[in-house]
């Protein structure tokens, strides 16, 4: 899943070098081979550049933003909207690391996205840290034309290599499993008609959306390499999407999902 946890992907970068000052400023650049939403696309299949502006206060207050600009068929480097999150990070005694958490999206009217029916998130994730396997769970709430409600579930296992005292390398193989309700595809139907689907169906999708189901299980292996301010990320992933809302003998109406490979690509630096 990309794009709306925007503040997860930093809380993770941040945790690898051990670096206690109190306040940093840090840019980066990303780049996503294929934007999915829990393995949900737009039918574009589209990739994304997003630079990331990070701003920590402390060990634990952080904000940052991303305008998004997407590549696809249709559009090469479109400006599709921004994503911007606050949050909140403790860490107990190196055992339990927990991360509190808002994302309020911008993105554009004629957006494609599937991301783009969501106004905002917030939630939190709890990880317990052990030398076997991190166990980490969490819920949130995501606001679009209606509310929509999510768990998470995910183990993984940190490498960490010194390479010197001025370089690290860490690879964390992890398993997460996404649930929640859907009726943010409805309004992601909605939005869309008339350029990607039809008019939607709204009772339809209204009932199949408010159950409660998983959404997707994936499967990743962030890689980072860590040298003084500068940091290289690779974030190889699969993702397996579940119960796709499908309505039977409409498939301008349906969720287009499949099982996919995609990727990460970052450069960061400290301020």
């Amino acid at each position: 899943m990309v794009l709306m946890s925007l503040g997860h992907l930093s809380i993770g970068q941040s945790q690898t070098t051990d670096d206690k000052k109190k306040t940093e400023f840090k840019i980066s650049s990303n780049y996503n081979t294929d934007l999915n939403y829990y393995g949900r696309v737009d039918s574009l299949r589209s990739s994304a550049f997003f630079p990331l502006i990070e701003w920590w206060f402390n060990e634990s207050f952080y904000i940052n933003a991303a305008p998004v600009f997407v590549n696809n068929a249709a559009a090469s480097f479109q400006y599709a909207g921004t994503v911007a999150s606050a949050g909140y990070q403790f860490n107990r005694n190196e055992r339990w690391i927990g991360n509190i958490y808002l994302v309020k999206s911008f993105f554009r009217e004629s957006s494609d996205l599937v991301q783009s029916a969501l106004n905002a998130q917030t939630g939190m994730t709890l990880t317990w840290l052990n030398k076997i396997v991190n166990v980490t769970a969490g819920a949130d709430a995501k606001f679009s034309g209606n509310t929509d409600y999510g768990a998470t579930a995910g183990l993984d296992h940190i490498f960490r290599h010194q390479i010197n005292h001025k370089s690290v390398l860490v690879i964390d193989p992890s398993v997460n499993v996404y649930a929640g309700t859907q009726q943010f595809t409805k309004s992601y139907l909605k939005r869309t008609s008339g350029f990607l689907f039809l008019p939607a169906s709204e009772q339809v999708v209204t009932e199949s959306a408010k159950k409660l189901n998983v959404l997707s299980y994936e499967f990743a292996a962030p890689v980072i390499f860590a040298a003084g301010k500068l940091q290289l990320l690779f974030t190889p992933a699969f993702v397996l999407p579940q119960n796709l809302l499908i309505v039977e003998g409409r498939p301008d109406l349906s969720e287009t999902g499949e099982k996919m490979f995609y990727a990460t690509v970052a450069a960061k630096i400290r301020f």
